[in-house]
């Protein structure tokens, strides 16, 4: 009798033990999770109580304002045959398409899945679909004078944006804006002087 009972409180303590460990594994699971996340693109310090309503607008605008970069910079290695604007295009393309994925990370890390329609007024600098048709129908230093001028005045609209996240509480956005202030406005001083030499 005592054997019978010893067998059963042992396959009773086994279910237990196996349970308690599919918890604790579960939990390690999510919590790994969090950390994967941190590692591929930093999320981990990018949770929701730490990206504000203006941080998510913020991303929200700023990742179309940076996919039309990137589609005014294809038409600029398409078109152009000026190899210093050509390598500035190329620099353009490449650092904001990984921006856009930075910034669609983060946006996926704070839940966020509302669509906002911004107006083409409300992020500065974009250009109309009238200017961009004009633009891929340029050629030579037409198309060259045409797609700085655009480039410029699209670069001071994303600066100006990063005005909304000049107090922003999570370093990495914070940080984010500030290079962007900085790439940007280096890359327009380089634009002016190309413009000045093709004028």
């Amino acid at each position: 009798m005592q054997i019978t009972i010893d067998k059963k409180t042992g396959s009773f303590l086994a279910v237990i033990a196996l349970l308690a460990a599919t918890l604790v594994g579960t939990l390690i699971t999510r919590d790994g999770g969090s950390h994967d996340n941190h590692n591929m693109g930093k999320m981990g310090s990018s949770s929701n109580a730490q990206l504000s309503a203006s941080d998510v607008m913020f991303l929200q605008m700023m990742i179309p304002h940076h996919q039309q970069a990137v589609e005014m910079s294809k038409l600029a290695v398409k078109s152009s045959k000026d190899a210093k604007l050509l390598a500035l295009a190329e620099n353009i393309a490449d650092s904001q398409a990984r921006e856009i994925v930075q910034m669609e990370k983060w946006l996926l890390g704070a839940d966020d899945n509302s669509s906002m329609d911004h107006s083409m007024h409300s992020m500065g600098g974009m250009l109309s679909t009238e200017d961009l048709s004009a633009l891929s129908a340029a050629t030579g230093t037409t198309f060259d004078k045409l797609w700085l001028e655009g480039m410029i005045g699209h670069h001071d609209g994303a600066i100006d944006m990063t005005e909304m996240i000049s107090n922003a509480k999570n370093p990495e956005i914070k940080t984010f804006g500030e290079n962007v202030v900085k790439d940007q406005a280096a890359q327009i001083v380089q634009m002016k002087e190309m413009l000045k030499r093709i004028a």
